[in-house]
């Protein structure tokens, strides 16, 4: 009796402590269910997040005139994220103060993605040609990626008897202030660009400006002026016709829009071996978009720079595409910011 007593007395701590570690059991295995469950809520959630973008319309701000290089990059974009995202992409040309009035609306635009900056390196001029503006182009924006790249040609009218870098710049020191040049205006990339190739070359070329590319380009054919630095899209025509001569590209490499034009630095001459000015151009979002948004434009914006037809249209307007991460973007600002902010120490250029 007493041997029974002790034998269920003995098992009883056992039944009981399986019984807890089955409960144990049970309880983590509803947890696990409970985390699984919590983690798809989440994960959903977020493939959510990623996708609702964008809930209207987006309108692309280009602070260029209709039919230049930053307007076609826009709008070809914009028509392929009109059908990728169902809702319309609107380009809206803002122009004006070197583009700072267009640059300063995006800026107040509520940080979502849905107002958008076609940047270019012409904005990077603005920061060393302006004493004070009303944005930050570091701060106040976040890079989405670059779009293309407009190459710039170095142009002359068929009576310069020069035929390619080396000449020209033979030309330019042996009659200093005789040759003149047309830009596209007063501060312009175009412009600053030129007056690079001044400083590495010692070089005197007498400036033109023009209030736009086409009657810069215009007088140029006309024999008005002796040459001008203008974007590639623009000169083509008049090249592939014989009334202008291309003697070299600023790009770092050469285009495919046009293989056969050379580079600067591909001319020989020692000062020009590290001239480079790429006129690129790019989307950014004001400062706080979401970074899921941004990523999801970025993409789209890829996925269309590499349809066939899309490179196909932008090398007929001389444009190469690009793309990049928003920090290669920052890099290419930057870099441009400081190069820009020398030239126009060295030239003097005031705002025109």
């Amino acid at each position: 009796m007493i041997a029974t007593t002790t034998t269920s007395a003995m098992q009883a701590p056992h039944t009981r402590n399986s019984s807890v570690r089955s409960s144990i059991l049970a309880t983590l295995a509803k947890l696990g269910l409970v985390s699984c469950l919590m983690s798809s809520l989440l994960l959903g959630t977020a493939l959510q997040a990623q996708t609702s973008f964008p809930t209207k319309p987006v309108k692309f701000v280009v602070t260029f005139t209709t039919g230049g290089a930053a307007d076609i990059s826009a709008r070809l974009l914009s028509e392929k994220l009109t059908d990728l995202w169902k809702q319309q992409v609107i380009v809206e040309n803002r122009v004006g103060a070197g583009g700072n009035i267009g640059i300063e609306a995006v800026q107040k635009s509520a940080a979502d993605g849905h107002t958008l900056l076609v940047v270019s390196n012409s904005h990077a001029v603005n920061v060393g040609l302006y004493e004070k503006l009303p944005y930050d182009l570091i701060t106040d924006f976040a890079p989405i990626t670059l779009l293309a790249n407009a190459s710039l040609a170095l142009v002359v009218n068929p009576r310069v008897s020069a035929n390619n870098t080396a000449e020209i710049v033979k030309l330019f020191r042996e009659q200093p202030g005789k040759f003149t040049y047309a830009s596209c205006g007063n501060g312009t990339a175009h412009h600053l660009a030129m007056e690079l190739f001044k400083f590495q070359t010692h070089t005197h070329v007498v400036h033109i400006p023009y209030r736009g590319c086409s009657p810069g380009t215009v007088d140029t054919v006309g024999g008005q002026v002796d040459m001008i630095l203008v974007t590639l899209g623009t000169a083509l025509p008049h090249i592939k016709a014989g009334r202008l001569k291309a003697i070299a590209l600023t790009n770092s490499q050469r285009t495919p829009a046009a293989p056969e034009i050379p580079t600067l630095r591909e001319s020989g001459v020692p000062e020009l071996a590290k001239y480079e000015v790429d006129n690129w151009y790019a989307l950014a979002a004001p400062a706080g978009t979401p970074r899921d948004v941004i990523q999801k434009i970025a993409a789209d914006a890829k996925r269309v720079l590499a349809m066939p037809d899309i490179r196909q249209r932008m090398a007929a307007a001389g444009l190469d595409p690009m793309t990049s991460t928003p920090e290669e973007q920052a890099a290419y600002l930057k870099a441009d910011i400081a190069k820009f902010k020398r030239v126009i120490e060295f030239a003097n250029v005031k705002p025109g």
